[in-house]
């Protein structure tokens, strides 16, 4: 029988690893399993970790949806049938089965080279959906009740517009007092981009630079103080590990194992530890609104637009490879010749 079987964060805990979802985890070159070689695979095509993840996460769906099958034994007729699946008894949103489908046809098309050819899935209905924002009172409301790291990183999100996998991943060197902006490194579709840094946060990052240089000035004098380094640079630069620059502005309260080189490292904060702080803020605020981290980010956007920053502008500093995804947002604020103003007003 066909099994598929990876770490969970679970798992990881047990070993006495630290889960670190954005660092790629190892490959077995031992006796390889599918997952293996498909992860092999895409890292060769140079994709991104994030899309790595979403692949192998719809491959192992459609394999367990056809009871464990290998995938050689299967066809188009089992990925309509998946798809369709997706779409009729699952209800997933239009873009949800477009992924599913990217990842089934880089596993047939890419990795099996086997076409599917045609293929004749019932599709998701299409929903109009408008990003949820706060209005600069809300988000203010919000952010005030919050403390520490976490209460910084919401600053940032709302105030420069990042997402929150690229605030967690934020180093010291890609803080830009001189120029006075953000650089994201690889953020979504692995892309850089600057964005500005908002000046009434400046001496706050300068604190919080200070207390990350004593933090690794400690982790140093303990022989530690190395952090995971993307691509190859660990290999090309040894020593950049530790020096301060590399460090995480947001690092995590404890040193733990890295499960790619089995090393003592200090990551960034939890992902985690962000949300629920989030969410009592919130609730404290009694704003009755469905607010997650992205929510700020939209807010952000939105606030661009109501001061009249053109929309290329604002696709730049958010990063959107398509400006019809930043064009949304005049969807929020009702512009142009639907900015209409109520009988009773």
């Amino acid at each position: 029988m066909f099994l598929l079987f990876w770490l969970t964060g679970q798992a990881f805990a047990r070993l006495g690893l630290m889960k670190m979802d954005d660092i790629p985890v190892p490959i077995r070159r031992d006796r390889p399993r599918l997952v293996d070689r498909l992860r092999a695979s895409m890292r060769d095509r140079k994709l991104a970790y994030t899309t790595e993840k979403t692949y192998i996460h719809w491959i192992k769906q459609f394999i367990r949806f056809n009871r464990l099958r290998y995938p050689k034994a299967m066809g188009a007729k089992e990925v309509d049938a998946y798809l369709s699946w997706l779409a009729t008894d699952r209800n997933v949103a239009p873009g949800t089965q477009s992924i599913a489908l990217n990842a089934l046809v880089f596993l047939y098309q890419k990795y099996l080279g086997t076409e599917l050819g045609v293929l004749a899935y019932t599709r998701s209905k299409v929903r109009q959906r408008v990003p949820q924002v706060l209005s600069h009172s809300e988000a203010a409301d919000i952010i005030q009740r919050m403390t520490g790291l976490p209460k910084l990183m919401m600053q940032i999100m709302y105030g420069a517009g990042l997402r929150q996998a690229e605030c967690c991943s934020l180093r010291v060197k890609d803080i830009d007092f001189g120029m006075r902006e953000l650089i994201i490194r690889a953020g979504k579709g692995n892309r850089d981009r600057r964005t500005v840094l908002p000046e009434s946060i400046e001496s706050d990052l300068s604190l919080q630079i200070t207390r990350v240089r004593q933090r690794h000035a400690g982790d140093l004098e303990r022989g530690y103080g190395e952090v995971y380094m993307p691509d190859a640079l660990e290999r090309k630069y040894p020593a950049a590990a530790r020096e301060l620059g590399w460090q995480f502005m947001f690092p995590a309260t404890t040193i733990g194992v890295d499960p790619r080189a089995g090393v003592m490292r200090r990551h960034h904060i939890h992902p985690s530890t962000v949300r629920k702080a989030l969410r009592r803020a919130v609730l404290a605020s009694r704003i009755h609104k469905p607010v997650t981290c992205h929510t700020f980010r939209h807010s952000f956007a939105t606030r661009l637009l109501e001061k009249g920053y053109d929309l290329r502008t604002i696709q730049e500093l958010l990063g959107h490879a398509d400006i019809s995804t930043t064009e949304i947002y005049t969807h929020v604020l009702n512009k142009g010749g639907r900015g209409v103003i109520s009988p009773i007003d």
